[in-house]
């Protein structure tokens, strides 16, 4: 009987706030005489519609819109309210809004009812024109300084939705948005007079006649105005910091005029915004925030403490203050507070951890705590800051509250398991041993997905978990309900699984994939059957084969034809070694770039295109490229469109100033289709033939001085043009006649042909481009060299009344910093390929091996980040992650080297002795004995 009833009264529910019904009932806005609570309850239900997402069409919109106008008159407070409540939603849709502005206006007098004023300003704000925001000027600006609370904060509140359309207009309520955020007293929002009559419903005539405001305790208003003023002041970042310290009540704290808490904690993110901006207040906004510290309130306490927490570079002593504050949060009652403060130091454990370990003893007091996202937070901040004595601990209770969380507080526990395992590696059997339990449990995809990723890393990077981390993944691929997660494991099955000493025993598992899955996930298990079918082993090769002949029998045409394939390539090594070892690609963007360089050239016509010389990445590399493109549309639509080769005039050139967020740097083969396109508009250069690399931007200046120069090395074959990049940062001065003086070695090899200087250089034209193009005399060698740089112009200050220049100028000249001509980056450049197999290709080639001495390395990791550096190659399996604590270690270096020098390898082999330093061994095997002597002079150099 009780499901009945629920299910009648819902359907019940459903008709009453039916739209059409709605629609239907709005007569009663006609009747006469009025009936208040009629049209109170229609009106609830209109707004109700609304604020469920429901739309109504125009012409409804409309007709619902001036039904409710004829209600004005009516003198039933609260349907007034509920009039004004409704015609503001309504506004959106409705046509001919603009007609009731009159009506409204009159409820916005001074001497009206103070309990309309609110509403009536916020109903004006939605239906009002922007042109005519000058007319109400008076209205607002009297309104915003009224003693009535409830009054300012609309007038407040209604200023800043109007500010982005009326923005002249609103900057010039400045001083009355002051005069409310520095206000001593306020009142309140009725008397004892009318709140019986509002809050009662039962009076039909108000008035105003005994009206006496009440002070007002909350301060509301200030809160209002303080975003207001922000909003006015943020393009001048010097008068927000003004207001910040004025606010901000002085040394003690004492004087400031803010006493509301929600005022104080906007006022706390505006410090922390100018600190981000400008770091040089930092001083100053962290003795602001030090004091708030020990404000009365809580929400002002954590914001203060937040804001310090989550600021670059703070001292030592205001981070152990803030986190002071947090640590006595942990054990408040209110849940809420303990909340904010387990989350806050999560967050902060990752940048400093020894900091927040302090705190360990209170937050596992939290693990047991009733609020599951509390224990949550404790534990993974517990799990940043624990030392290796504790994880075990630490995991058997992890594994107690599992079922109890969502999946989304799952995912950030994983996370932090995750760090952990590449913290302590020799932990990996707790750690791996609670993955494989949760990844048994219920959960969503991206529960899962985290669980295989935080697997996948120990399998990356910690080498004793790898056999069994693998076993757990065959074991979860068998009852796995999503096949993006079964091909990912069973590609990475493929890829380790012929590596284990036993590598049958993962056949049985990937074959089973054939047997029962979609065809997706088998096609992913024939790929992953083929890469078992290349081992060195007669036995294991025949049987991948009888089970790759069953599977040209599958249903689908992928899985066959994949089966085929693979069939034919198993027989021949050759095409092994091409079609299953290799996992490299094509960097697509070079090889447009090269192609489109090709297809220019009229003397490359006679001559094959030499695909060698276009460099390889790796599939992950890949992956990585699209990602990029994906996020640069989401970040800005516009600038993907504009990715092709004609959108930057001048690549790497230094921006004085940037307003939007950056994208991601682009890639080197995107920057390199760039120059191409760049360098054909300069009829200098046209007859130089082919780009064969340019290198990356280097900053010859500091970012703070008036003239900002960068430089990028273009290599052809017979030439080298270095691209200066000078920006001038001083509006009040033009640059004319700019040009770059370089002075090369005696021995270089190199001559100056020419210098194209920029004509005239000001603030807004910048930056502009000044090439000195240099002739090689020997174009089969690798010239490296240091170039001392001068740059010479002619200055004229500007006349500020005219605008224009002086017309007799002086010289003047800036020295810059030496550019660099070297190996790495300028001539090799990297590219991906199978280390193994290439340096038993390449064993009957040419080849150097050299020892060397690095004795100001502190460790392997640091002679690793030094090497891919100064080489500019490719490393390979991972090897430039060394272990930290490693004192052996080899690193595998792969590259192209320019112009034709074809591949070049290197194995770098090191051993670290404390005192000593490092000790490397470098082999260098490559096509051309002149790649393995600039790789080892790069290092030795």
């Amino acid at each position: 009987m009780a499901a009945f009833s629920k299910k009648e009264e819902e359907g019940l529910s459903s008709y009453y706030n039916n739209k059409t019904t709605i629609i239907q009932e709005a007569r009663v806005f006609n009747e006469s005489p009025i009936s208040p609570r009629k049209c109170r309850a229609l009106l609830t239900r209109i707004v109700y519609l609304l604020y469920i997402g429901e739309s109504f069409g125009t012409q409804e919109a409309t007709t619902l819109f001036f039904g409710t106008t004829k209600l004005f008159q009516h003198k039933d407070s609260a349907l007034r309210q509920m009039v004004y409540l409704s015609i503001k939603e309504l506004a959106v849709s409705a046509e001919d809004v603009i007609m009731v502005t009159s009506s409204i206006m009159k409820d916005m007098q001074p001497n009206s009812e103070v309990i309309y004023r609110p509403n009536a300003i916020r109903a004006l704000c939605r239906i009002i024109d922007p042109s005519m925001v000058q007319g109400v000027e008076r209205f607002f600006k009297a309104a915003i300084v009224d003693r009535t609370p409830s009054i300012s904060s609309a007038a407040l509140v209604s200023s800043y939705h109007l500010f982005p359309f009326a923005k002249d207009v609103a900057k010039r309520w400045v001083n009355e948005a002051q005069e409310a955020v520095n206000a001593k007293s306020s009142s309140g929002l009725f008397s004892s007079s009318t709140a019986g009559s509002y809050l009662g419903f039962g009076s039909s005539t108000s008035t105003n006649s005994g009206y006496q405001p009440m002070p007002s305790t909350s301060y509301i208003a200030q809160y209002h105005a303080l975003g207001l003023l922000y909003l006015i002041r943020r393009q001048d970042r010097m008068a927000v910091t003004k207001m910040i310290q004025q606010l901000g009540g002085g040394k003690s704290g004492s004087g400031t005029a803010l006493k509301n808490p929600m005022a104080l904690s906007m006022l706390i993110r505006y410090a922390a915004k100018v600190v981000e901006e400008d770091p040089n207040v930092q001083k100053q906004m962290l003795d602001l925030l030090e004091i708030w510290l020990r404000h009365k309130s809580d929400m002002v306490n954590f914001e203060a403490a937040r804001a310090i927490c989550e600021m670059k570079n703070v001292p030592s002593a205001q981070l152990t203050k803030a986190i002071a504050v947090l640590q006595l949060f942990l054990s408040s009652p209110k849940p809420t507070l303990r909340f904010a403060a387990t989350r806050c130091l999560a967050s902060l454990a990752l940048t400093q951890p020894a900091s927040v370990a302090t705190c360990n003893v209170d937050l596992e007091n939290l693990i047991s705590d009733s609020n599951r996202s509390v224990a949550t937070y404790a534990i993974t901040t517990l799990l940043k800051t624990g030392n290796e004595a504790s994880v075990d601990r630490l995991m058997k209770q992890i594994t107690g509250f599992m079922s109890e969380i969502s999946d989304e507080f799952k995912v950030i526990i994983v996370d932090a398991i995750r760090s952990l395992c590449l913290k302590f590696p020799t932990k990996h059997v707790s750690m791996l041993g609670f993955l494989s339990g949760v990844l048994r449990d219920e959960g969503g995809y991206d529960f899962k997905r985290a669980v295989v990723e935080a697997i996948f890393d120990m399998i990356k990077y910690i080498g004793e978990s790898k056999e069994q981390a693998l076993s757990h993944l065959c074991e979860f691929i068998e009852d796995c309900e999503f096949t993006k997660l079964s091909v990912r494991i069973l590609y990475l099955l493929g890829i380790e699984g012929p590596k284990a000493p036993q590598p049958s025993k993962y056949i049985r598992f990937i074959y089973n994939r054939v047997v029962l899955e979609n065809a997706t996930v088998r096609a992913a298990a024939v790929a992953s059957l083929a890469k078992f079918g290349i081992i060195d082993d007669t036995k294991l090769k025949k049987s991948i084969g009888v089970l790759l002949n069953r599977c040209l029998d599958d249903v689908d045409d992928e899985v066959r034809d994949r089966a085929a394939l693979y069939l034919k390539v198993i027989e021949e090594p050759p095409l092994a070694e091409t079609y299953v070892k290799d996992d490299s690609v094509f960097s697509l963007s070079a090889l447009e770039s090269k192609l489109v360089a090709y297809v220019r050239d009229a003397d490359a016509a006679s001559q094959p295109f030499d695909v060698s010389s276009v460099p390889k990445v790796s599939r992950e590399q890949a992956a990585q490229e699209v990602a990029r493109k994906s996020l640069l549309f989401f970040i800005s639509p516009s600038l993907y469109g504009h990715l092709g080769p004609s959108s930057l005039d001048t690549i790497g050139a230094p921006v004085t100033r940037t307003t939007t967020p950056a994208p991601p740097p682009q890639t080197t083969e995107v920057t390199q289709s760039s120059f191409v396109q760049q360098l054909a508009q300069v009829p200098e250069l046209a007859s130089y033939g082919a780009l064969i690399n340019s290198s990356k931007p280097s900053q010859l200046t500091e970012n703070e001085t008036e003239y900002q120069v960068s430089c990028v090395k273009h290599i052809f074959r017979g030439h080298i043009v270095f691209q200066f990049n000078v920006s001038n940062t001083m509006p009040d001065t033009i640059l004319e006649q700019v040009s770059v003086i370089m002075q090369p070695p005696v021995d270089s090899g190199l001559t100056e042909d020419f210098i194209i200087p920029v004509p005239v250089l000001s603030s807004a034209s910048s930056p502009g481009i000044v090439y000195v193009s240099f002739t090689r005399e020997s174009p089969d060698e690798y010239a490296t060299a240091s170039f001392p740089c001068l740059l010479k112009f002619i200055s004229k200050e500007v006349d500020p009344a005219t605008g224009e220049p002086e017309v007799e100028g002086y010289e003047d000249e800036y020295q810059l910093e030496e550019v660099e001509l070297a190996a790495g980056g300028d001539y090799i450049i990297p590219s991906y390929s199978n280390f193994s197999s290439e340096w038993d290709r390449l064993r009957t080639g040419a080849s150097i091996t050299e020892t060397f001495t690095l004795s100001s390395m502190e460790s392997i990791k640091a002679a690793c980040d030094s090497i891919v550096e100064i080489l500019n190659m490719e490393p390979l399996g991972g090897s430039q992650n060394a272990a930290p604590g490693t004192t052996v270690h080899t690193l595998q270096l792969s590259g192209l080297l320019t112009g034709g020098g074809g591949k070049i390898l290197a194995r770098c082999r090191m051993t670290f002795s404390k005192g000593e330093g490092v000790t490397l061994e470098v082999g260098v095997r490559g096509e051309k004995q002149e790649a393995c002597h600039l790789v080892i002079a790069a290092i030795g150099g």
